[in-house]
């Protein structure tokens, strides 16, 4: 019996998708559950199990794509499991062997002699006929340049060791080095990544405001409270829970920001979605948490941590990662200094974190070292103004450079739940 295979579908409004890659060869046996493609969608990348066990056909190429439902391929069930080989009939025996490498051997020794002469001849033909000497050779060696590419000025036209010192390469010459390239189709979603980043730029009126935060008190409170909030929650206490809800703070205070444009309307959101940038197998992935405004320290870390893991297991699903009504990224954990973090449509702001360094700052007249962070807030200046703009990211600045009072009403065990 020949079971058909059919596309699942990956989620709401998505019709169609891509075969990535085939995990499994046309004609093996596959075992029920087993993945035998990664299939992309414009939102994420999925496995697609063996419905069954047997002899698999496949119906599509790596790079086709294929409609929700179609057949991809075919599970024949009553297909025996294949069992090992026979090793006897196809080795051939020890005394076949000895004779077919004597014989091999034979010719191949008289084929050596004679390159070996034809060699010897060519060299005193050539020897004196452009070629280098030894010691011209060594040096355009440690050069990178080919001999024939030298005029040599000696006898016969011969390069000299003179002609070696003074050659350069030409800088239209290639180097000595590889100089292959290689070609490949980018998958569904990071073409589809690709067009939303290109229509938020032509499509909005996109500019980016910067600040600086002074991490000093974040990091104290860190270092008194990690390894108590770790113990009893068995999640860290990082950074993200401080900033999502210094976010959630400065939404409430500045609503344009958590809205967006459709047509001639803006639409305003009463709820905070926060989209996490996180980097996955297959790109950036951009899961939410939903509802941060109701959710603690401790909430959030655990959902950041939850949602991170299955996009880094590639088990991210279209739902988790649909919607947001703002995002932050922070392009600081691979050592980004400062950017203008691009908005993730049809959002209309995002936060880009960076990283954290030491620098030197003015505290009440004296220069003090803090460890000093740049925020960066990209908004749509269709709908945000630069007052609201600037406002908001101060908003952010402030909360995070005074978490005890903004952040935790000055108790901070109760909100670190400890």
């Amino acid at each position: 019996m020949a079971l058909e295979m059919k596309v699942p579908s990956p989620g709401e409004s998505i019709t169609e998708v891509e075969i990535a890659q085939w995990l499994v060869e046309d004609g093996d046996y596959v075992e029920k559950d087993q993945a035998v493609a990664e299939v992309d969608s414009d939102k994420a990348t999925l496995e697609l199990p063996a419905e069954a066990s047997g002899i698999i056909t496949l119906k599509a190429e790596e790079g086709d794509a294929v409609a929700v439902g179609e057949v991809v391929c075919l599970i024949d069930t009553d297909a025996p499991k294949p069992g090992g080989g026979d090793k006897d009939k196809s080795e051939p025996k020890a005394e076949d062997k000895k004779e077919k490498k004597s014989e091999k051997e034979e010719p191949k020794e008289k084929e050596k002699e004679e390159e070996t002469k034809e060699s010897k001849e060519s060299s005193k033909e050539t020897y004196a006929t452009g070629s280098p000497s030894p010691a011209a050779k060594k040096i355009l060696d440690e050069k990178g340049i080919e001999a024939k590419s030298v005029k040599g000025s000696g006898k016969d036209g011969r390069v000299t060791k003179e002609d070696a010192v003074q050659a350069k390469a030409s800088m239209g010459t290639p180097g000595p080095g590889k100089r292959g390239e290689s070609r490949k189709k980018m998958s569904m979603l990071r073409r589809k990544v690709a067009q939303r980043l290109v229509s938020a730029k032509n499509e909005t009126a996109m500019l980016t405001t910067f600040n600086e935060v002074d991490m000093s008190p974040i990091f104290a409170l860190r270092k008194k409270y990690k390894e108590e909030f770790k113990d009893k929650h068995g999640v860290s206490l990082g950074f993200m829970s401080f900033f999502t809800l210094a976010v959630v703070r400065a939404l409430e205070m500045y609503p344009d920001v958590n809205s967006m444009v459709d047509g001639d309307y803006q639409i305003n959101y009463d709820f905070k979605d926060i989209s996490i940038a996180v980097s996955g197998p297959k790109g950036l992935m951009v899961p939410v948490i939903r509802n941060a405004e109701n959710l603690s320290f401790r909430g959030i870390e655990e959902e950041v941590k939850r949602l991170a893991t299955r996009a880094r297991d590639g088990e991210i699903t279209v739902d988790e990662m649909t919607g947001g009504t703002f995002t932050i990224t922070n392009g600081g954990v691979f050592g980004s200094m400062l950017s203008t973090p691009i908005i993730n449509p049809p959002q209309s702001a995002i936060l880009g974190m960076h990283n954290i360094v030491e620098r030197p700052v003015a505290v009440d007249g004296h220069v003090e070292i803090r460890p000093i962070m740049y925020v960066a807030l990209s908004y749509d200046h269709r709908i945000i103004d630069g007052k609201e703009s600037v406002g908001f990211l101060v908003a952010i600045k402030e909360a995070l450079e005074n978490p005890e009072e903004l952040l935790m009403d000055n108790a901070v065990k109760r909100a670190l739940e400890l």
